[in-house]
C-alpha cells in the first residue's frame, strides 16, 4: 500500500449526512484493505457516526457543512477528522445532564482508548474546529486457505 493515503467528503449539516459519512468511511477503508465485517471497521463506523452526529446536532445551525477526512500513514496510523465551522469545542457534560444525549464524546473517548488511539480537538484557521481520532491501523491478515488433504497413492479420499 502507499505510504500516505487521503480521502475526504464535505456534507450538509443534516441528519441524513451521518449515514452518508459512515458509508463514505466504510467504502474508503474497504478500498484501503480493511474488511467491512471486522471489529476495527465496526469501531471506526461508530466513531464516525458519533463525530458526524455531533457536527450536525451541536453546531446549532451555524455550520452549514462538515467535512470527514481520512488519512492513512505508512500502514501504521489512521486519522479520522471531522471539521465544522462552529467555534465551540465539545463540552464534557455532567452525568446527570447526559440522560438522553451528550454521551457522544464519552463513547468516542472510550472507543479511542480501547483501540490504543488518541483524541484531539483543534481550532481551524477559519474559526471552526476539527475533532481528530488517531488509531493504530490494524488490517487483519487475509484468511488462510486450508490445504485439502491429498490422498497418498492407493488411498481413496474419504476412507
Amino acid at each position: 500500500m502507499a505510504d500516505h493515503l487521503e480521502a475526504s467528503v464535505t456534507l450538509p449539516s443534516e441528519a441524513a449526512s451521518v449515514s452518508t459519512a459512515r458509508g463514505f468511511v466504510a467504502d474508503t477503508l474497504g478500498e484501503w484493505g480493511l474488511p467491512a465485517d471486522s471489529e476495527a471497521a465496526d469501531t471506526i463506523r461508530l466513531i464516525v457516526s458519533e463525530l458526524a452526529t455531533n457536527a450536525v446536532q451541536h453546531t446549532f445551525g451555524q455550520s452549514p457543512t462538515f467535512t470527514v477526512g481520512l488519512v492513512l500513514d505508512r500502514d501504521e496510523r489512521l486519522r479520522i477528522g471531522v471539521t465544522d465551522s462552529h467555534p465551540r469545542f465539545p463540552q464534557r457534560l455532567p452525568a446527570a445532564v447526559q440522560q438522553d444525549n451528550g454521551r457522544g464524546m464519552v463513547i468516542i473517548r472510550w472507543l479511542t482508548a480501547e483501540r490504543g488511539g488518541k483524541l484531539r480537538v483543534r481550532p481551524t484557521r477559519e474559526g471552526g474546529k476539527t475533532v481528530t481520532v488517531e488509531l493504530p491501523w490494524t488490517v487483519p491478515a487475509e484468511p488462510t486457505v486450508r490445504a485439502a488433504a491429498i490422498p497418498r497413492p492407493g488411498e481413496l479420499p474419504g476412507r
